[in-house]
């Protein structure tokens, strides 16, 4: 972790450092012992006006323009080696060149790597440090979609751990766990604080092209419990999980990448196959939850996809399952959500739905400037958008990135990826 004490870490210092005194302990002003203090009631600190003092997310909430916190929601992809690389890529998507000018233009709350990002430890460790040097004084939410399997997008580097389907068939808990634990560390130390897994998916249609071997099985009971104990395994290495894809993608033979699929279970169907592998992850508590691009008719009516759907969002993940972590859209993209609405309202409509996160909008400019403008009109209430930056620093906080700006050793990155333990660990769950 960075030594450097970023702005909210100074906060801390300073109004935990307030203990000097006026005069040695036991004084009175003449110079005589102090009489015994009187028995008193232990009551929570205070601030002058007599409240009880602000938290730090609270203090750095307190601190943040509106478009501070806007930018908050939003998590793209940027493109070059450095936090400082010139990319045309950049420049046509966003009008900034480099990594940092894109996270300073925007007040990005988080970024997504992909294998473009990867090409040695040194230089993602680089790349990491440079960019949450750029954030500023609110440290950012790296993320990757490391499933293992079919989906490792830092495999260039990482063990090569079997994906989720090979770990469900063995049936074993704590292999499910010490996977998810090894892999997190891995990511850890290369400055990934964010994991896109695990799948909680219950696979039951063969044909899926999109889910397939990504989830633990096709019994949801078995599921639960694996994604449960890999939960617990990011939570052990002290990296953010993410569950996904809510309320199920698992029963589906079109991919939502470029189609809409459309879930056809009752409400009955989806209470006993899709929702206990994500009632067990929020039970182990799973920080973020990942929304699906499909459409289920019986959850919702409105023909809209769940990523910008209140009722099964607010309704069913917060208000049923009593989810009140990170929700993140899937990638925005994407061709399923991507159908009815331009790119500046699907944004909206998904903070309306009850996301906090939206995760690689198709236009960013286009998206954010949408956000924003919803905000000033009240469209999106500022309490709404406060609800969102409050969870995703929590989050963060949770993770101690508020407390000390996060950086990573290359150094000790290069003792952690491809241990010989793990390596060992991979073997073993391999068969």
């Amino acid at each position: 972790m960075l030594r450097r004490i970023g702005t909210a870490g100074l906060l801390v210092a300073a109004l935990t450092a307030c203990g000097i005194g006026d005069g040695p302990a036991g004084a009175t002003p003449t110079g005589g012992k102090a009489a015994p203090p009187a028995p008193t009631t232990p009551t929570a600190p205070t601030s002058p006006a007599g409240r009880p003092p602000a938290s730090t997310v609270e203090r750095v909430l307190a601190k943040m323009s509106l478009e501070e916190k806007v930018g908050q929601l939003f998590m793209p992809v940027l493109y070059g080696a450095s936090a400082h690389t010139t990319s045309g890529e950049n420049q046509a998507r966003y009008g900034a060149q480099t990594p940092a000018k894109v996270i300073a233009k925007y007040h990005l709350g988080g970024v997504i790597l992909f294998p473009h990002n990867v090409k040695s430890t040194g230089q993602v460790v680089g790349l990491t440090n440079g960019m949450q040097r750029a954030a500023g004084k609110v440290p950012m939410l790296i993320a990757t979609d490391q499933e293992n399997g079919l989906v490792s997008r830092m495999s260039a580097l990482m063990t090569d751990f079997p994906g989720a389907s090979e770990i469900g068939a063995t049936k074993d808990l704590t292999l499910s766990r010490e996977v998810a634990r090894a892999t997190g560390t891995e990511l850890r130390a290369l400055g990934v604080n964010l994991d896109f897994a695990p799948v909680a998916d219950v696979n039951i249609d063969p044909r899926n092209p999109v889910i397939g071997k990504r989830a633990f099985g096709d019994d949801p009971a078995r599921v639960a419990k694996m994604v449960a104990a890999a939960v617990k395994g990011f939570k052990d290495a002290k990296i953010a999980a993410t569950a996904k894809h809510f309320p199920g993608h698992g029963d589906t033979s079109v991919d939502s990448h470029t189609g809409l699929p459309v879930i056809k279970h009752t409400r009955a169907q989806w209470e006993r196959i899709d929702a206990p592998p994500f009632k067990a992850a929020i039970e182990a508590g799973v920080d973020a939850v990942m929304s699906a691009h499909i459409v289920f008719p019986k959850l919702d009516s409105s023909g809209d996809p769940a990523t910008l759907s209140k009722a099964i969002l607010t309704g069913l993940l917060r208000k049923k399952l009593g989810f009140d972590g990170v929700i993140s859209t899937d990638a925005l993209n994407m061709e399923g959500v991507r159908k009815k609405y331009n790119d500046g309202e699907i944004a909206v409509r998904a903070v309306l739905a009850g996301a906090d996160l939206l995760l690689m909008p198709n236009d960013l400019p286009k998206a954010h400037h949408a956000v924003l403008a919803a905000v000033k009109s009240g469209r999106i209430s500022k309490q709404r958008l406060d609800e969102s930056v409050t969870r995703l620093l929590t989050l963060k906080q949770s993770k101690g990135l508020l407390t000390k700006a996060p950086v990573a050793s290359a150094d000790e990155a290069a003792g952690v990826l491809r241990s010989a333990g793990h390596r060992k660990l991979a073997a073993r769950a391999a068969g």
